[in-house]
């Protein structure tokens, strides 16, 4: 195992395998949400350092498509060995940048060297679709180039891990642009990736809010890998259309949890509880919207509760909740939360007001009971400790209340009936659907998503696809002067759908 250790002390751009400071001479800094200190500062790239970072990427590209699959593997496999000797180093930073949760920032960075691990398995060989003795037909999947990840905020590690081995397993080079709300740990993930790969094949730009749209509209970037909110991802598949760039975007969830009538209440309940508030409710695929049976809904409402007040404001406890990850997103649930007193929303627990007495952008945990359906708190994403649950009666119902929304991307169904259990989750419309639990993914499992919570997939080996382009290649064995007979007339598409899925 390497035993390469980072200095997590210093940040820089990462660009043709050199720590660089901004051609602007700009820097920024970012707020500990937790204790309300400002982080180290980080260079703000200029369009120069842009086009450079392209342009050495489009050249190691070239030279990292030609190394074998096995060695690309060994590369990445040596990164990831690399990422665990620095593990505690970057959950430290994780606490220190989002106020996260110390057990949750070391679970967030083991996923992402296990993300590592599992993506650089996976391969693409060629296929032969027709070996006769008049012609021979192999597809073939060649990188696309130049991607560019655009990280989120929330867990930038594990997200840059899964788009960094994504990309250079299949031969890509790789931009990262992280958030500028949590720039540190993948500034130094690049930082440690010179170690393993060529130069220009994983670098690190960060900067403000021009940075993204240059990747997004640059003609040498060939695909944007976009993990955000659904109004970015809709500006940057604009942006991409100008250029006809391939994008993935990974958006906004809404998930709802229905629980049926014959549930071990005591049982399910603290998975639930943890699952809807990890991260301070700041996760893409954990229950938003839990729908319980009349029949449990008292009990399981009692049980949320008194989970909810169980959790501290101590990151270094096991059931720590920790503070919103930065002043625009505590903002935003603020406003949330006056529009629940304003409408006079039922409050099980929690508070409508900030915390008085708690230095950082902490907020109540707070559950609201029996909401109508078309609240804002219901209808809306909240990414932050409130949590709306509701009443249901009859299943045909719950299931066309559940997929009344523009999400799409996870939603789960808790019963003893496997049955049951099956007959719900087959009809609801979301990209990934949990029975008896929520969000526990690995890398091995694709994740897509419905409607508006995007395009493309994440994880599993259905996304390596993603960052390739079919090449079909048919060659005649013969020449041949005979005319066509009728079994041989031309075909405008293949018979056997090669590039399905690939675009």
């Amino acid at each position: 195992m390497s035993s390469i250790s980072l200095d997590f002390t210093s940040f820089h751009n990462v660009i043709n395998g050199e720590l660089r400071s901004s051609t602007t001479g700009k820097t920024r800094s970012t707020m500990n949400p937790a204790i309300l200190e400002d982080n180290p500062p980080v260079p703000i790239a200029g369009l120069d350092n842009v086009d450079e970072a392209v342009q050495s990427a489009r050249k190691a590209a070239k030279a990292w498509s030609q190394v074998l699959w096995e060695e690309r593997r060994k590369a990445l496999n040596a990164f990831a060995d690399a990422v665990e000797v620095n593990l505690e180093g970057f959950a430290q930073m994780l606490v220190k940048e989002l106020g996260k949760p110390v057990n949750l920032a070391r679970i967030e960075v083991t996923i992402a060297i296990q993300s590592i691990r599992v993506l650089s398995g996976f391969s693409l060989p060629e296929q032969v679709r027709e070996d006769s003795e008049s012609r021979k037909v192999i597809t073939r999947y060649t990188p696309l180039g130049v991607a560019a990840g655009i990280i989120p905020w929330n867990f930038p590690i594990s997200v840059a891990c899964v788009k960094t081995a994504s990309a250079l397993a299949t031969g890509n080079a790789i931009i990262l642009k992280p958030s500028p709300h949590a720039p540190y740990g993948v500034l130094k993930l690049a930082e440690l990736g010179q170690q393993f790969f060529p130069p220009g094949v994983l670098q690190a730009l960060s900067g403000d809010d021009e940075l993204g749209p240059w990747l997004v509209q640059h003609p040498d970037i060939n695909v944007i890998a976009f993990t955000g909110s659904i109004g970015v991802g809709k500006k940057v598949m604009e942006g991409c259309s100008k250029t006809l760039k391939r994008c993935i975007l990974e958006l906004g969830g809404n998930d709802a949890a229905i629980v049926c009538s014959d549930v071990d209440v005591e049982a399910i309940t603290p998975k639930l509880g943890y699952f809807a508030f990890a991260n301070c409710g700041q996760v893409c695929i954990i229950p938003k919207r839990i729908y319980a049976h009349e029949s449990i809904y008292d009990k399981l409402l009692a049980g949320l509760v008194n989970y909810a007040k169980n959790l501290s404001f101590k990151l270094d406890e096991e059931l720590a909740i920790g503070p919103l990850s930065n002043k625009p997103q505590y903002e935003r649930i603020k406003q949330l939360l006056a529009d629940i007193e304003t409408n006079k929303l039922t409050l099980a627990t929690g508070s409508t007001k900030p915390l008085a007495d708690q230095k950082g952008l902490y907020l109540t945990p707070t559950i609201i009971d029996n909401p109508l359906d078309k609240s804002r708190v219901v209808v809306e994403e909240a990414f932050g400790p409130v949590l709306p649950v509701l009443k249901w009666s009859e299943e045909s119902d719950v299931i066309e209340r559940v997929n009344d929304t523009k999400y799409g991307l996870g939603a789960s169904v808790w019963s003893r009936d496997a049955e049951q259990a099956d007959r719900i989750a087959r009809q609801l419309e979301a990209g990934i659907v949990f029975i008896n639990t929520h969000a526990e993914t690995d890398a091995n499992f694709p994740a897509g998503a419905f409607k508006e919570s995007g395009i493309g997939v994440q994880y599993g080996s259905w996304c390596i696809p993603l960052e390739l382009e079919a090449d079909i290649r048919g060659r005649p064995l013969q020449i041949s002067t005979t005319p066509l007979s009728e079994d041989r007339t031309p075909h405008l598409e293949p018979q056997t759908p090669a590039k399905e899925g690939m675009k």
